[in-house]
């Protein structure tokens, strides 16, 4: 089980550091999309969240904490989210309930999801590895639900495909991230989860409707 890594604070009202970190990586999220990690400064990323460089220092120490707190926020939505669903159903439609609403997360936060994946490379060596690990436990949602879909006789797979249909199903829900800028032209978000789940459920059992 992985430690949780901390960002340090001098305040110490937890609620206040909620608060704070929210504004700061919504100002960041799109000051990073925007102009790129490296050329955003920490003064800017104060300024669009609404509070002095000096407030912004009581709450993180460095820019790199803030571009970590962007990344550690996605996985604790999709673990809120998604766990208590992937635990209470583990069939099919459980299956496809859960992909949904992965999508649908995506589509909410598909900025998050776009510095994260583009920026991730600046964290320091021991947040980008937390990070990456926590990337792994999102895919092995998805692959402990297809294993319990197997396991109950509902899907007819080999057992070595069961990781890279768990990845197929987390990068598939990233494209739309990736290319929103193209795919909304053509497709609502429901469209796309409708598409991407039934061309995922073809391959998996054959058929699916």
């Amino acid at each position: 089980m992985n430690t949780k890594r901390k960002v340090q604070s001098s305040v110490k009202d937890e609620q206040l550091i909620e608060v704070r970190r929210e504004q700061m990586v919504r100002g960041a999220v799109k000051l990073f999309k925007e102009k790129g990690f490296h050329r955003t400064t920490t003064r800017e990323i104060a300024k669009e969240a609404g509070f002095s460089i000096g407030t912004l220092y009581e709450y993180i120490r460095t820019k790199e904490d803030i571009l970590f707190l962007v990344c550690d926020g996605i996985y604790n939505e999709v673990n809120y989210r998604l766990s208590s669903l992937l635990s209470a159903d583990e069939s099919i439609e459980g299956l496809r309930s859960a992909i949904e609403q992965y999508y649908l997360l995506i589509d909410d936060m598909a900025d998050e999801f776009v510095v994260m994946y583009q920026e991730s490379k600046s964290l320091p060596k021991d947040a980008l590895q937390y990070v990456l690990k926590k990337e792994l436990e999102m895919v092995a949602l998805f692959e402990g639900m297809l294993q319990s879909c197997m396991s109950a006789g509902e899907l007819n797979i080999d057992q070595g495909e069961i990781k890279l249909a768990a990845h197929h199903i987390v990068v598939q829900g990233q494209m739309w991230a990736f290319r929103r800028w193209a795919l909304t032209k053509h497709y609502t978000i429901g469209d796309y989860i409708d598409m991407q789940t039934k061309q995922l459920f073809k391959g998996l059992v054959g058929s699916f409707t």
